[in-house]
C-alpha cells in the first residue's frame, strides 16, 4: 500500500539580497516527505534556514526553486483551512481573555458567539486551562501563554500545524513541561505536526522523525526515524546522541570554527 504522503517539500532552494545587495543562498535542493498523522522535526545550527523552509512550507514565503506539495496540490500562498501556525511569540490579544483569544480564529471565520465559545472551551480543556477562561494574557504565565495559543490554533481543526520553536522562550522545567502536553495533544489528535527547534532533546523526545540540516545554505544533511507505527525505535538519549553526531560538524561550521 502506498505511503501516505500529505507534504511533500521537492528540491527547494531559496535565495535572497541581504541589506549589502549581495544574493544569499539559504537553502539548496532540499527534499522530504511528511506522512500523515507524523511528528516530524527539523534540526540544525543557527542560520540553516530551519525557520525559513518552515515559513515555504507554509505559504508565507515563496521559493525560489522547487515547490512544496500539500496533498499533492502545489503550495501558492498561505493555506487557512489546512494549515495552522503557532510561533516563538505567542500573538496573545492583550485585549481578550483566554477564551476570546482562543475563539478569535473562529470568529473572524463567522461562527456564531455561541458555537465558537463552546469549541473554545473544548481545547482549553485538552491544552489543561479549564477553570483560566476569563483570564487575560497578562495574567497568565509564559508556559500558560503558549497553550492557549495552541489551543487557539486547534480549534481552526486544521490538518497541520507548524511549530516555529513555540517553547524557544520559556524556562527549561515549563518547556519540558509544556512538551509534554505537546506530545499528549497529538497522540490525542492525530494531527500532522512540524516543528522547528534548536533542542536536540525536544525533537529526541517528541518526534516520530527528525530531518537534520546542515550549515548554510541549509541542505538535508539525515532524516532520522525515532518512531515507527507508533513505537520507539530509539530511545530518547540514544536519538539525542545520534542528533548530536549528525549535527556536530554542522555546528562547528555555523560558528565558522575548524575541528584541530
Amino acid at each position: 500500500m502506498a505511503e501516505d504522503v500529505l507534504i511533500e517539500v521537492q528540491q527547494v532552494g531559496k535565495t535572497y539580497k541581504s541589506a549589502e545587495g549581495e544574493e544569499v543562498e539559504a537553502l539548496n535542493d532540499i527534499g522530504f516527505k511528511v506522512k500523515r498523522g507524523e511528528f516530524l522535526s527539523i534540526i540544525g545550527p543557527s542560520g540553516c534556514g530551519k525557520s525559513t523552509l518552515l515559513h515555504i512550507i507554509g505559504g508565507l514565503m515563496s521559493a525560489s526553486s522547487g515547490r512544496v506539495l500539500i496533498d499533492k496540490k502545489p503550495v501558492s500562498g498561505p493555506e487557512s483551512k489546512q494549515i495552522a501556525w503557532v510561533f516563538q511569540e505567542n500573538t496573545l490579544l492583550p485585549w481578550r481573555n483566554a477564551l476570546q483569544n482562543v475563539a478569535f480564529g473562529l470568529e473572524l471565520r463567522g461562527m456564531n458567539i455561541n458555537d465558537r465559545e463552546t469549541v473554545a472551551n473544548k481545547y482549553l480543556e485538552l491544552v489543561g486551562l479549564k477553570g483560566f477562561e476569563d483570564k487575560f494574557p497578562g495574567e497568565l504565565s509564559g508556559g500558560m501563554q503558549q497553550r492557549v495559543a495552541i489551543a487557539r490554533a486547534l480549534t481552526l481543526e486544521p490538518e497541520i500545524l507548524l511549530l516555529d520553536e513555540p517553547l524557544g522562550s520559556l524556562d527549561e522545567q515549563t518547556r519540558i513541561l509544556l512538551g509534554d502536553e505537546l506530545l499528549r495533544i497529538w497522540e490525542r489528535t492525530k494531527k500532522t505536526i512540524v516543528l522547528v527547534t534548536h533542542s536536540l532533546l525536544e525533537a529526541a523526545y517528541l518526534s516520530t522523525s527528525v530531518v537534520v540540516m546542515t550549515s548554510r545554505p541549509g541542505k538535508v544533511k539525515d532524516l532520522i526515524v525515532v518512531r515507527k507505527n507508533g513505537r520507539r525505535v530509539l530511545e530518547v538519549d540514544y536519538a539525542r546522541n545520534v542528533l548530536w553526531e549528525k549535527l556536530r560538524d554542522e555546528s562547528i561550521k555555523a560558528m565558522g570554527a575548524t575541528v584541530a
